[in-house]
């Protein structure tokens, strides 16, 4: 027995060892943004702004003298988000509006009331998103619940305030996607699988926010509108919160383990909203607040121009909407 004994032990310590090294990994690796840009009289619109990366952007931003328009679905939970904004940063500026990005109408109605009351818009960072684990969920507008919240709805709000970004030049998109995109790919023949397996359909979503930065970005080209998107890491987020019991265990584990805090995972968003470096830099991917490669597919501008032209058919597009 005591050669069992020792082998557990000898395998304890490794695995000990091993997790040490990847905290220092992660540690040493992570991107932080470097940029002091005092962003005092721009206007950014972060959807999502309520909770984790989403929240702590609007509180970087806030704090650099913005005035940030928080537009999240759970306006309860937005409002006390907002509260504590301000009173860490001391920016009145701060602003909450309702937005639920799985609802087309919702989606219409924000932009109407950005459009009429914001004169210039110089970031919109498109930050929502969900996931859940199991089950199909269809919208009111028949679309399924993932793709409709963290592609779809994206895709119309941009179209609706472009006009808007583009009287406010100098002006900026940024995307939150995933690195997580690599384990899906793109069926644009089936852009609305209403029978799909949820968790799978997140990936998906993400590699469509990563497409479509890319054909955004040419529509946008000499616009003075850039459109750039990113990895913000494995993040210690409440999208986890989705996943069901008892898989939420070990998740839990790995989780709180290895995966961001909510403050670093915004930094390579903020990056992309304020970097001095960054002017007239459009169509990129980032990681860690560093310019990351692709896969081939994503790069692919004949997929793009495809998930383009269905996209423009499930969020019903009309012909008097702005058209990039």
């Amino acid at each position: 027995m005591s050669w069992l004994l020792e082998c557990c032990v000898v395998l304890g310590v490794l695995l000990l060892i091993v997790i040490i090294a990847l905290r220092l990994f992660a540690y040493f690796t992570l991107g932080v943004c470097r940029s002091s840009a005092n962003m005092k009289g721009k206007t950014i619109i972060i959807t999502g702004a309520n909770s984790g990366i989403g929240k702590e952007t609007a509180r970087d931003l806030a704090k650099r003298g913005a005035k940030v328009i928080m537009a999240c679905r759970n306006l309860d939970t937005a409002q006390r988000a907002r509260d504590e904004i301000v009173r860490s940063t001391g920016n009145q500026e701060v602003f909450v509006k309702k937005l639920d990005l799985s609802s087309l109408k919702s989606i219409r109605e924000f932009a109407d009331d950005i459009n009429r009351t914001v004169t210039t818009l110089d970031v919109l960072v498109h930050n929502a998103g969900t996931a859940h684990t199991f089950g199909p969920k269809t919208t009111e507008d028949g679309l399924e619940l993932t793709m409709a919240t963290n592609h779809f709805g994206p895709f119309l709000l941009t179209h609706l305030l472009i006009d808007l970004l583009k009287r406010s030049a100098p002006s900026r998109i940024v995307i939150v996607a995933s690195e997580l995109y690599r384990l899906s790919s793109l069926n644009l023949n089936n852009l609305n699988p209403v029978d799909g397996f949820p968790a799978y359909l997140y990936y998906v979503s993400k590699y469509a926010n990563i497409v479509f930065t890319q054909e955004l970005a040419r529509r946008l080209a000499d616009t003075g509108v850039t459109a750039n998107c990113l990895h913000p890491g494995m993040i210690d987020s409440g999208i986890w919160r989705n996943v069901p019991f008892p898989l939420n265990l070990p998740l839990k584990i790995i989780v709180k383990g290895f995966f961001k805090s909510p403050e670093q995972g915004a930094q390579t968003t903020i990056h992309l909203a304020v970097s001095e470096t960054l002017e007239g830099v459009s169509g990129k991917y980032f990681l860690d607040c560093k310019e990351h490669n692709l896969s081939r597919g994503a790069k692919d501008p004949a997929t793009a121009k495809k998930l383009w032209e269905q996209s423009e058919k499930f969020v019903g597009l009309k012909p008097d909407d702005p058209h990039i």
